[in-house]
């Protein structure tokens, strides 16, 4: 059963209502300054950093082989997995018979990605994975386009990250 009010008079008065609102988020507010101020969980941006799990997928990483040349094999897997159609990949013949091709041009639009981790997935040799870092500072559009050099020998690599494929078969072969 429901019962309907009549609307009495102070309830058309939307004053009191904003009032204690605002009362109350002054009163939490000077709480949290002078008691609460040791269990705030706010962190001083620059000065403390939070410290994701070692499963956090932030910005992507192309991996390169032992000899510094890129793992991607331009199979096209990653571009067609990703929902996002951020990925772009140019591909040409290599001189290597042995090596079917390789990237020309391998690009990422960041500001497209939704960070899904499908194109990590679906790649066979370890090209592509999703590495620990998170910061993207840029002043423009254009710098949010992630080409080769900055996937894979960018200077927080420190020369570019071995893929896993590379050690199995390093301890396939006993080294």
């Amino acid at each position: 059963m429901s019962l309907v009010r009549r609307q009495q008079a102070k309830d058309k008065w939307y004053l009191p209502g904003i009032f204690k609102g605002m009362g109350l988020t002054f009163g939490k507010m000077v709480k949290n300054l002078t008691v609460g101020r040791k269990r705030m969980p706010t962190l001083n941006y620059p000065e403390e950093k939070y410290e994701y799990s070692p499963r956090f997928k932030g910005n992507h990483v192309l991996t390169v082989k032992q000899d510094g040349s890129l793992r991607c094999t331009a199979c096209m897997l990653c571009a067609t997995n990703c929902p996002a159609e951020c990925i772009r990949i140019v591909a040409a013949e290599h001189e290597d018979p042995t090596v079917e091709k390789y990237p020309i041009s391998y690009e990422i639009d960041i500001l497209r990605c939704v960070f899904c981790g499908f194109c990590e997935e679906a790649c066979p040799v370890d090209a592509i994975r999703m590495g620990p870092e998170w910061q993207t500072p840029g002043v423009n559009g254009s710098e949010f386009v992630y080409d080769i050099r900055h996937l894979a020998y960018r200077p927080q690599l420190k020369g570019g990250i071995v893929s896993v494929v590379d050690e199995t078969e390093r301890h396939k072969a006993g080294i």
